[in-house]
């Protein structure tokens, strides 16, 4: 009976090992628990949920809104987050292949090192460091085995990286492209020198430019909009505003409205009476000024401008510097910090504003607020006639709303269009939607209905005439100007340097970056694209630029420009290493042939949160 009671237990086991296979669990090492297999390391389901976490907290930290695992897997980040733990564990197989380990005295070294399991004093406290493991989800024994591993992937990376410097012949060239320099000659050729007789273009000539040009004459895509209106102005008319009301307002802005005389002053503070009267003593003798007593004692006139004072601001100071003209110092005066003299920098006079004086002000602003809350309460109304099939000319012929009608484009920006709320809405709009009630910033009340959209078209040359007349008259200067540049290149080239009656300016030693007032804004560029000797005609939107290069120079030898060369050697060096790297721990990764468990995978989303 024992025999067959052992043999049935082991049937029940190898059924139980079957089954359990066929939900992915290929062995009782531990597999089970892992999203992935690399090598001989394994990417844990708490280290993958770890991970996903982190990544989730810092996205709501960047963005300021929560992600949910869907929007996590929609974005990729799930991947991401699995790739970067299964790159880990490739270098950590190979550190653990090639038998590169961190010794207890370097791990104690680590963990003493980590803010968090410090006490006050600053040296290692034990229950901090077990209780911060604890509200990790930690155990020691986990921790101290990333340490580890973190320390030997350091050392392994830091071989890898360590002394590479990227070749002098990309950072001289970067730093060449930067700091190079040019010395050049140029004419600037404006509209306004060109003289051209006056001719008025023939209906045929204007006809002929137009088809030629049929681009500059085609309207973008237009959206004929009708809409309407119910702004705070259109019913302010109806609103009473109560006397009290208005008293009430101007009372409560009566800091505003009724101003103190004031002083704008300067104080300069002694130790004492003494030697304040000999201060200004020195002042009425002619030896200094206030100035230059400010500057005897190490101040700026920023240290003792106190502003615009009231005489209740100055206390006791106040009758002796409401007693002096402007520009004047005072006898020395008391002051909460002792005896002072005082300079009246300019005389601000009492200002008195009466009620009637801002009535229609005050008025304007109590109605305003008025009316935008009627119109709010008649928001919900105005909705339901609309959801009840109302058009909007039935609602503006019976509830007193503005009706009006706009080819809305993208480049719209008038009366209504001026709004961002109704260019949101317009440009969104389509021809299913039905009209709804928003809001505008002033706080008025629309709703639009797209009528149609209207494919991009040529203008009709009737409308688009004047367009096409200023654009012909535009043309014949360009073309003008365009002439003009050739001959002055021609005259140069033949003559060997620009004739006596062009204008030359001459810049020298220019960077690429330098910026030239009233020039094309693509003259810098093509000037580094010559060689010296050479001429060029520029053309840009408002001037054209006849161009000579005269002299290449090297970078500048200066305090700057050898600070931005060592940033960018730096920085070079910094991106060769981080490239050699991603090399290195590709190949690893290539060689370890990582496996994904999928079934694990999907268990951790399933239940994350």
């Amino acid at each position: 009976m024992k025999k067959l009671s052992k043999t049935f237990v082991w049937i029940l086991m190898g059924m139980l090992i079957l089954g359990l296979a066929g939900f992915g669990a290929v062995s009782f090492t531990g597999s089970g628990t892992a999203v992935a297999t690399v090598g001989d390391e394994e990417v844990s389901i708490n280290d993958y949920a770890r991970a996903l976490q982190q990544e989730q907290r810092a996205i709501q930290a960047q963005s300021g809104q929560a992600f949910s695992i869907s929007q996590m897997i929609e974005l990729g980040l799930d991947r991401t987050t699995l790739n970067r733990l299964v790159s880990v564990a490739a270098i950590d197989n190979e550190v653990k292949r090639i038998g590169v380990s961190s010794g207890d005295d370097n791990l104690l070294r680590e963990i003493s090192e980590i803010p968090a399991f410090q006490g006050i004093d600053g040296s290692f406290d034990r229950e901090a460091y077990g209780f911060a493991l604890q509200n990790a989800g930690l155990s020691e024994r986990e921790f101290e085995a990333d340490i580890r591993q973190e320390t030997a992937r350091t050392l392994v990376q830091g071989a890898v990286i360590s002394g590479v410097k990227m070749p002098e012949t990309m950072r001289a060239t970067l730093l060449n492209y930067v700091g190079s320099r040019r010395s050049f000659s140029y004419v600037l050729l404006s509209p306004q020198d060109v003289i051209l007789p006056q001719v008025a273009a023939s209906d045929a000539e204007l006809q002929t430019f137009y088809d030629e040009n049929i681009a500059a004459f085609t309207l973008p895509e237009t959206k004929v909009i009708t809409y309407v209106q119910l702004s705070p102005e259109m019913v302010m008319a109806d609103i009473d505003v109560e006397e009290a009301a208005l008293v009430e307002l101007y009372e409560q802005r009566a800091d505003q409205y009724n101003l103190p005389a004031r002083r704008l002053v300067e104080r300069l503070v002694f130790g004492d009476q003494a030697a304040a009267e000999a201060a200004k003593a020195r002042i009425d003798a002619g030896e200094v000024t206030f100035e230059g007593l400010v500057a005897e004692r190490g101040l700026d006139l920023a240290d003792i401008d106190l502003g615009d004072l009231t005489p209740d601001a100055l206390g006791d100071a106040a009758e002796g510097v409401f007693a002096v003209a402007a520009g004047a110092v005072t006898a020395p005066l008391p002051s909460d910090l002792g005896p002072a003299l005082y300079r009246v920098n300019g005389i601000l006079d009492a200002r008195n504003t009466s009620l009637d004086e801002v009535r229609d002000e005050l008025r304007r602003e109590l109605a305003g607020d008025r009316a935008r809350r009627l119109i709010e309460a008649r928001a919900e109304d105005i909705e339901d006639l609309l959801a009840g099939g109302v058009t909007l000319e039935e609602l503006a012929n019976s509830d007193g709303l503005s009706l009006g009608q706009i080819n809305w484009t993208a480049d719209s920006d008038a009366d209504i269009a001026a709004y961002d709320g109704f260019r949101n809405r317009a440009a969104a709009v389509t021809l299913d939607d039905f009209p709804t009630v928003d809001f505008l910033a002033d706080g008025s009340l629309y709703a639009l209905r797209l009528d149609e959209t209207l494919e991009p078209r040529p203008e009709p040359f009737a409308d688009a005439r004047d367009a096409v007349n200023a654009a012909w008259e535009a043309n014949r200067v360009s073309q003008a100007l365009e002439q003009q540049a050739e001959t002055l290149v021609t005259q140069t080239t033949e003559g060997g340097d620009f004739p006596e009656t062009a204008e030359v300016q001459t810049e020298t030693a220019l960077t690429r970056t330098a910026y030239l007032d009233h020039t094309p804004a693509n003259l810098m560029n093509q000037v580094f694209e010559m060689a010296p000797g050479d001429l060029r005609v520029v053309t840009g939107e408002d001037n054209t630029v006849v161009v000579r290069l005269d002299e290449v120079l090297p970078p500048a030898e200066t305090d700057e420009l050898n600070s931005l060369a060592d940033a960018i050697a730096q920085q070079l060096d910094q991106s060769l290493a981080q490239g050699l790297f991603e090399a290195y721990a590709n190949d690893l990764l290539q060689q370890a042939q990582p496996q994904v468990n999928q079934q694990a995978l999907s268990a951790v989303q399933a239940n994350f949160h």
